[in-house]
């Protein structure tokens, strides 16, 4: 089964989209980025798009270069006292320290997810993709038991869906390409993918039946590719292909978790 996420994604806004009716406004949406840094501005470009189709009204605030980690943090407070939730778009500057400013995101404002004490309404939108995923494909209880393996430990997706994983109870193993034996994929029933590199894991190393996840993004040739050779999909019971499998699914979260902390933010 190759997951189609536009798809998916579709059906999420639609929902998301009679639910924002019931509002007496939509929420709004802030982000603050790095105004040097181009990967950034795109990003917050594509999900400025989402948020147009769902008529959410989005405020951006910009760094302009020089700007220290005091400066993103006033920043982040500013947005948050503005908005309905924050997101902080990454990568920030070298001379910003990343960990604090995504700790200053109100946990009642962080619609990603990354702040220290976050993840108790919401989980990052990944995460909350590979959830909506498994959920739709095989059922709530599908993880429980599962032998898994998570491919890589970063912010966005490695330590995230391990963390959520065990949660569900499963047999979680993380490795890295630095840390960790990659051979520990052929004994697993999960494989979530994300260490960002073009068509590292191939259908050799897996089992057949595996459900593989690939949220590990990268551009290989003017292409974006998953970590996954494309092969995969044969041996895989389930495969979310780079691009359209994930990504379109975690856009669609992003609001999800947004209209989730406004309703939550409203009965506090």
């Amino acid at each position: 089964m190759i997951i189609n996420g536009v798809t998916l994604a579709q059906q999420i806004k639609d929902q998301l989209r009679a639910e924002l009716v019931a509002l007496p406004h939509p929420p709004t949406l802030g982000f603050m980025r790095s105004g040097d840094d181009l990967v950034a501005k795109k990003f917050v470009g594509m999900k400025a798009k989402t948020a147009a189709e769902l008529g959410i009204a989005v405020v951006e605030l910009v760094l302009q270069g020089g700007a220290d980690t005091d400066a993103a943090v006033a920043a982040v407070t500013q947005m948050a006292a503005k908005t309905d939730g924050v997101i902080v778009q990454m990568p920030l500057a070298l001379n910003v320290d990343t960990d604090r400013v995504l700790k200053s995101v109100p946990i009642e404002k962080d619609v990603d997810a990354m702040g220290e004490r976050s993840g108790t309404v919401v989980l990052t939108p990944v995460v909350g993709a590979i959830a909506h995923i498994l959920n739709e494909s095989f059922g709530e209880f599908f993880v429980k038991g599962k032998k898994a393996v998570v491919v890589g430990q970063g912010k966005l997706v490695g330590a995230p869906a391990a963390k959520w994983l065990e949660s569900q109870g499963a047999e979680v193993k993380v490795v890295t390409r630095e840390c960790g034996d990659v051979e520990q994929l052929k004994d697993a029933d999960i494989v979530v993918l994300g260490a960002g590199v073009p068509g590292m894991v191939t259908p050799d190393m897996l089992k057949p039946g595996v459900v593989l996840l690939d949220a590990g993004t990268s551009e290989a040739g003017g292409t974006l590719r998953g970590d996954a050779d494309v092969a995969c999909a044969e041996v895989a019971s389930l495969f979310t292909p780079v691009p359209g499998g994930i990504g379109p699914v975690a856009v669609a979260m992003i609001f999800k978790n947004l209209l989730a902390l406004t309703k939550s933010n409203k009965i506090n």
